[in-house]
This record gives C-alpha cells, structure tokens and sequence, in this order.
C-alpha cells in the first residue's frame, strides 16, 4: 500500500513552504479538494497567522500513521517533533486517560488527591506521587517539578538556576547570567527569544531579558571562557540541537560541559525535551556519554502526544530553593496528565 512521507525537521517543512511560494511549484502541484480547501480558508479566516501548515488537512491517526481529509495516508516521520514517539492514539495510553478523566481531572495544587484510591487496589494510589516516584527513580534524580509545556520547563529550569545563584552561591542581587548556545530553540516566550540567535524569533519582540549570553555550540573553549564570569551560574544546552538541524556534537562535548560546570560552580541545564525518551536510542541523549546534568528538562513525548506535560528533574538540595508560593501551575502536575 502506498503512502506519502510527511517530513521529519521543521527547518526542512519551512524551506518547503518558501519552495511552495513560487509561481512554477503553485503551477505544477496537485490542487487540494474542495473539502479540505475549505477548512484551510476557514483557519485562515479566523485564526492568527503565527504558523503557516503544509496545505494538508490530518483527520486521524494510529501508530506510524495518519490520514488526511481526503483519505491519503502518509507515514508519519514528523511525529509532531518528536512528540508522539510512541505513535498516534497508543492504545494503552488512550485507555489510561479515558479511565483518570472519568474519576477526576483537575483539583490544581491546592490539595492532594488520591483519585485512583477508591476504585483500585494498588500499590501506588496518588497519581502525582506516583509519577513524581517513577520519573526520579527512572532517569536518577530526588526531585521532580511538574509544568505542562517544554517552554514552561525550560523557563522553570531557568528560574531554579538564578534562585540556586542568589540562595546559594552568593551572585549579587540580580546579576546572574545564564549561558546558551548559538542557534538554541526551547520556545517562544519571552525568555526564549532572549536567547535565541535566529531573527526571525527575536526580532520586533524586545527589550530582551537580561544577564542572557550565548556562547557557540559544540565549542568547549568557549564554555570554558565563559564561565571564568563569576557572575555565571548555568548553562542551558540541547544535547542535539534539534530546530537548528539536527546537529550532533563532537563526542566527548557533554561530558567536557559536565567537568567544566563542575569546575566553575555552574549548573548544567540539559534541554531534553526533544531529545529524550528514547528519541536518540537511549532513554537521554546524555546518556551516551554516561553524565548527569544538574537539571534535566523533559516534555513532548512525556504524555504520549495526548496532553501537555513537562517536568524538570533536578536534586533535592538544588529543588529546595523553591519554597511554597515561589513557582508553579494551575495545571501542572494535575490528575490527568499525571
């Protein structure tokens, strides 16, 4: 049977859509439907033009799989950015959410819950604990922050940091700065375009957040450099950039971050959001040089593609710089996306 191809790197889809633009593509493309004609117009009608999809109408999904309005099969290599790594609709992932969300799906963190408690007999009954518990023993760290978006996570990763700084290392009152890479992307708020080098994320949105430097990627020197500012207090890094091009670094440059973080009394922020969970064939991309980062940032294929959930990992000393009312979520770490 056959089926198309739908591209796997967002760099790549955008060089497509600017291909599409031109007069000899429009010419020689195939015309979409009426049907599937109309939803677009009636999305660019209504909606705010901040993205500009592929003239392709998805209607369902399974597993590698997903259909268009008109039919057409297409193989799946996008997986919504690495978001639904374990397929569309997983079946045991559809039936756990079905279960949680007709027992109880928001209470916020107001309040504990014990929603499962009632109606199984299991070891574990707090879904939250439960999946604070789990993450922590999986991947080898203390404490876990529930947030909902991967932008959340890293925003949240970079509020540990600066607090750690002042509570901890004894940076001077507003002064910390925080390192990224050249060609980063982990979002689109505020805090996100600060860092980011490519223009058409950053520009028109300032002023930009401040004490933010970026060094280039994969360049151990300039880390190295970087961090004789004592003012330094994490750096934030994809293991494999992923928006940038798929770029892997040399080998030997994440454990070169780990020596020189340690070194300096800088915190390493590994951005696994698109890179973990197996993405990479292990279950972090850090993984493969056997080092740990101080704070490690998960999200996209943490719930399966069906909700939004991010956490960040980190160790009890270093998590303990939040206390009550310092950081959190309506919805993080809620029932059902837990």
């Amino acid at each position: 049977m056959h089926c198309k191809i739908l591209s796997p790197s967002l760099s790549i889809i955008n060089r497509c859509i600017a291909s599409a633009s031109s007069s000899s593509v429009q010419s020689t493309a195939k015309p979409v439907s009426s049907k599937t004609q109309k939803i677009i117009d009636r999305e660019t009608r209504f909606g705010a033009a901040n993205y500009h999809p592929l003239p392709v109408v998805i209607q369902r999904g399974s597993g590698v799989y997903v259909w268009d309005t008109d039919g057409k099969r297409y193989f799946d290599f996008l997986s919504a950015y690495s978001a639904v790594n374990q397929g569309h609709c997983h079946p045991k992932i559809i039936a756990s959410m079905k279960q949680q969300v007709e027992i109880l799906s928001l209470t916020s963190r107001a309040f504990h819950n014990d929603v499962l408690g009632e109606f199984e007999q299991a070891f574990h009954n707090d879904v939250l604990g439960e999946f604070e518990q789990y993450a922590c023993e999986l991947f080898g760290y203390e404490k876990l922050l529930p947030m909902n978006t991967g932008v959340e996570g890293g925003e949240t990763a970079i509020k540990l940091a600066r607090k750690w700084a002042y509570n901890v290392k004894g940076t001077p009152k507003d002064q910390a700065v925080v390192l990224f890479a050249e060609n980063n992307f982990w979002g689109r708020t505020l805090a996100a375009v600060s860092s980011s080098t490519d223009p058409s994320c950053y520009e028109g949105f300032g002023p930009y957040m401040p004490n933010f430097k970026v060094i280039p990627y994969n360049d151990l020197q300039a880390l190295e450099e970087a961090c004789k500012d004592s003012r330094v207090c994490a750096f934030m890094v994809e293991p494999i950039q992923g928006e940038a091009g798929v770029f892997v670094p040399d080998d030997g440059y994440l454990a070169g971050i780990r020596k020189i973080c340690t070194k300096n009394n800088v915190l390493w922020i590994a951005d696994e959001i698109q890179t973990g969970l197996g993405r990479t064939g292990k279950l972090l991309a850090c993984d493969h040089e056997n080092v740990r980062p101080d704070i490690a940032i998960l999200g996209k294929a943490l719930a399966g593609g069906l909700y939004p959930v991010s956490a960040v990992l980190a160790s009890d000393k270093l998590m303990s710089v939040f206390t009550p009312g310092t950081h959190g979520s309506t919805f993080g770490g809620n029932p059902l996306g837990a």
